[in-house]
């Protein structure tokens, strides 16, 4: 009685381990792509606005001011719009992530059951007969 025992917990332990670290590899994945998105994002604002600084620095007369102005507030509307589509990324790689996930819990859930509920069908088999 107490192997048996014994062996369930032990299955039940190396499939709890498992699951835990398919769910890790799914986060950190998740987390990776993430940050990449957030880095190449980073990368291009810092670029861009490298640019427009360099710009303003050779600025000279009033009509340079002006174009720099309008320039500026593209710059800003364009850095908005960016901001926007890699957060609506983000999310979506976050909702894929978390689907991937419950995938996961669904299928512990039922592994868990037909754990139980088979050592239980073969003891009503074998009191049947």
């Amino acid at each position: 009685m107490t192997q048996q025992f014994n062996n369930q917990l032990f299955a039940f332990t190396k499939q709890l381990t498992d699951s835990a670290f398919k769910a890790q590899s799914l986060a950190l994945k998740g987390l990776e792509t993430v940050a990449e998105l957030q880095l190449k994002a980073l990368e291009e604002h810092t670029k861009v606005s490298a640019e427009f600084v360099a710009e303003a620095l050779e600025t000279r007369d009033i009509n340079g001011l002006r174009s720099l102005w309008e320039k500026g507030t593209s710059l800003n509307r364009d850095n908005a719009e960016r901001a926007v589509a890699v957060s609506q990324e983000v999310i979506a790689i976050t909702q894929k992530t978390a689907e991937s996930l419950n995938a996961l819990v669904q299928e512990q859930r039922q592994a868990a059951n037909d754990a139980v509920s088979a050592p239980v069908v073969a003891a009503a088999k074998k009191a049947a007969k």
